[in-house]
């Protein structure tokens, strides 16, 4: 039997400790029921829950199928491990540090919800009365799940497991928790300020976009990289999936985020999918204006740049403006990735120019189209005459890029002290998928005939 060292047993010790002093939390029910909820709105979020969730394995698939069919396991795990870290840390203290009550607009008191004691006793969410407090922190697991799995685009093919395991549980606790409470706290000092983040634009994408140019920067380039080797995508097919369960699943993101069955939630489905629909099309046919052929992955991720760019307006800008911000967005980030392929920056899915750029569009934008009309406890947007707003939409993204990107480097230099973030040059020359996980992805199987007449099956790996 091999000799655990200290670094192998750290994750599993830490693991246990949470499990044991979970034991001697109180016992309660998820919420006591005193006829103050609404059955209807109880039961959408619910299903917006679910469906936020179901973009895990979402996208999953969408990066699985367009790294190097070596490595296509170990990126696809990186997502949806991110469901165990951030599930227990949320239980435990995050929670509390988003939602909690609120420390000088910063953060909120780490035991205010500390294994989620007061949550199901506690009064309903002020932003959410009618739905229980416990749902309320579940649905906004789901978010906090899915933001540093969309890091690992930027990283892949070349971060060590433990070492993203480890960036997984620092990003969530000093850059998720602290954006969310800003943003969507009633305390939050970028929530007093006046920005306007409807779903995440700004806690979810501009922070993992930012967290993906540090890591990008950290890691330094992939040997496939330095030496100009074009690496096909390993599944399209998982890519059209992983599309797929994400548009769908982005309606609970952002109709959801309305929290209650009601007109605005019913907007925000409406402007997702129309921005979503725009962007699409317009990453495809400004493609084809260049002189290439339409192509799959581009529609692909031009529509998710456009469910991005739309996050955070979804709930204040009209159907109509939808397209407009769907269609721009898929342009300005076309061109980001256009010249970000000219630079010796090796963001390996194009995370920073799509997600970070995106959410950064639809942050601008929700200040230039916003409107009472749609939402009243919005503001009205540029568009309207209204300045000011705009303005504080750049301040908040400043604040949020700033913030974010700053403390992500920190922690991959962190990381690196305690354990190399990058595997060795055998182990990427290898990939992932065996040197990481000794697994191998099958990609299909070869009919090769046989000396009795007979044919086998033989599955294809690299």
């Amino acid at each position: 039997m091999n000799k655990i060292t200290l670094k192998q047993a750290a994750p599993f010790t830490l693991l246990a400790l949470v499990a044991l002093a979970s034991v001697f939390a109180p016992s309660s029910p998820l919420y006591v029921d005193d006829g103050k909820y609404n059955g209807a709105d109880i039961a959408w979020i619910l299903v917006a829950t679910a469906l936020v969730f179901l973009m895990t394995p979402g996208l999953a698939f969408f990066y699985g199928g367009m790294v190097h069919r070596k490595n296509v396991i170990s990126t696809m795990i990186k997502s949806v491990v991110a469901a165990g870290v951030v599930s227990v840390l949320w239980v435990a203290v995050g929670f509390s540090l988003a939602f909690g009550e609120s420390i000088g607009g910063f953060i909120g008191n780490p035991f205010t919800f500390w294994f989620y004691k007061n949550v199901s006793s506690g009064a309903p969410w002020s932003l959410a009365p009618t739905i229980p407090l416990s749902l309320f922190s579940l649905f906004q697991l789901m978010f906090a799940i899915i933001t540093p799995g969309l890091v690992v685009g930027a990283v892949a093919e070349r971060i060590r497991f433990t070492s993203y395991i480890l960036f997984t549980a620092l990003f969530s606790l000093f850059v998720y928790a602290p954006l969310a409470h800003w943003a969507w706290h009633p305390d939050g000092f970028l929530f007093k300020m006046g920005v306007l983040d409807f779903a995440g634009g700004t806690v979810v994408h501009i922070s993992a976009g930012c967290a993906a140019l540090m890591g990008a920067l950290a890691l330094k380039r992939r040997i496939a990289h330095l030496e100009n080797q074009e690496i096909p995508p390993a599944n399209v097919p998982y890519v059209l999936i992983g599309t797929g369960l994400l548009w769908f699943g982005w309606f609970g993101f952002n109709a959801g985020s309305a929290l209650g069955a009601n007109g605005l939630s019913a907007s925000a489905f409406a402007t997702t999918n129309t921005a979503a629909a725009a962007a699409g099309l317009s990453w495809m046919f400004f493609d084809v204006a260049k002189g290439k052929k339409p192509s799959v992955l581009g529609f692909c991720i031009g529509a998710v740049v456009g469910l991005v760019a739309i996050t955070p307006g979804a709930g204040f800008v009209a159907i109509p403006q939808s397209i407009f911000i769907g269609a721009i967005s898929a342009i300005i980030s076309n061109i980001a990735v256009y010249y970000k392929s000219k630079s010796t920056l090796d963001d390996t899915l194009d995370v920073f120019p799509c997600h970070g750029i995106g959410g950064m569009v639809g942050m601008l934008l929700t200040g230039v189209f916003a409107t009472k009309t749609v939402n009243a406890a919005g503001a009205d947007g540029l568009f309207y005459g209204n300045f000011d707003f705009f303005l504080t939409q750049v301040k908040g993204l400043f604040v949020a890029v700033g913030y974010s990107a700053a403390v992500s480097f920190l922690i991959f230099k962190l990381i690196n002290l305690i354990e190399p973030l990058r595997v060795s040059s055998e182990d990427e020359e290898l990939g992932l998928d065996a040197s990481q996980h000794n697994e191998k992805y099958v990609q299909g199987t070869l009919l090769v005939p046989q000396p009795n007449g007979k044919v086998a099956e033989v599955p294809v790996v690299d």
